[in-house]
C-alpha cells in the first residue's frame, strides 16, 4: 500500500511514518497544502492522511480541489470534535480521526479505506487458482503457500489487483516505491523474474505475462 501524508507537525509526521514502514507500507510525505495536493494530483496513492489545519491551504480545500480530478481514499487528520466539524470533513473524505490517536487505531482505518475501495470486503484477492490474504500476508496458488519477500509480495498485489492489464514500469515504481527511491527499470524487472519463478514455475499455466516495451500483465485469461 501507498500512502500521502499530509500533516506540517514534525512529531505527527516521524509518527506515522515510522509506523506504516514498520508494517511495510511506503508513505510520501507533504507539509503544506500546495505541496500535497501537487503530489496527490500527480502521483497514485491508495490513500491519503491529511491534516486539516494546513500551511497554504487547508485539508479541507485541498480535498475539494482534489475531488474535481481524482478519488483517492482519504482520511482527515484534526484536533476538531465538534459534530459540525465532523460532519464538513466527511463531506469531503472518507473518514475523520481526531488527535491524540493511537496508531492501532489509524492503520485499521486506513486498512478499511483500501480494502472499501478496491472491494476487498473478504480480504481475499483471487486470480485464477492463485490467492492473495493482504491481512495474513499468505499466498497460495492452487492451495499450495508460496513464500515471498515483502516488496514480492506488494508487487504480486498490485499485479493482482489490476488483474488482465498491462502495467508498466513507471506505474510500478510510482505505487510501489516512496519517491526518494531511486529505482530503475531493470530493477523492476528482476523482481518481475523473481516473482515469475515462484507464482508460474511449477504450474502448466503461466498467468505473469510480459508485453515488450509496454510491461506486464497477470491475467487469468
Amino acid at each position: 500500500m501507498k500512502i500521502l501524508l499530509i500533516e506540517d507537525d514534525e512529531k505527527i509526521v516521524k509518527f506515522i511514518q515510522a509506523g506504516f514502514r514498520k508494517v511495510g507500507y511506503r508513505i510520501d510525505i507533504a507539509t503544506d497544502g500546495e505541496e500535497g495536493l501537487y503530489m496527490a494530483q500527480n502521483n497514485n496513492y491508495d490513500v491519503l492522511i491529511v491534516d486539516w489545519m494546513l500551511p497554504k491551504i487547508s485539508g479541507i480545500e485541498l480535498l475539494k480541489e482534489l475531488k474535481k480530478e481524482k478519488n483517492t481514499p482519504a482520511l482527515i487528520l484534526t484536533a476538531k470534535r465538534d459534530i459540525e466539524d465532523k460532519v464538513e470533513g466527511l463531506s469531503v473524505a472518507d473518514d475523520y480521526l481526531t488527535k491524540p490517536f493511537e496508531f492501532e487505531e489509524l492503520i485499521a482505518r486506513v486498512k478499511a479505506l483500501y480494502r472499501r475501495s478496491n472491494n476487498l470486503n473478504d480480504n481475499i484477492i483471487r486470480v485464477a487458482d492463485l490467492e492473495l490474504n493482504p491481512e495474513t500476508k499468505e499466498v497460495r496458488r492452487a492451495g499450495k503457500l508460496i513464500e515471498l519477500t515483502a516488496k514480492q509480495f506488494e508487487l504480486l498485489k498490485y499485479l493482482m489487483i489490476n488483474k488482465n492489464k498491462i502495467v508498466n514500469t513507471d506505474m510500478i515504481q510510482s505505487n510501489l516505491w516512496e519517491m526518494d527511491d531511486e529505482i530503475n527499470s531493470n530493477v523492476i524487472n528482476v523482481y518481475i523474474s523473481h516473482l515469475r519463478k515462484k507464482i508460474d514455475k511449477d504450474f502448466d499455466k503461466k498467468l505473469i505475462k510480459t508485453y515488450r516495451g509496454m510491461g506486464f500483465k497477470l491475467s487469468d485469461e
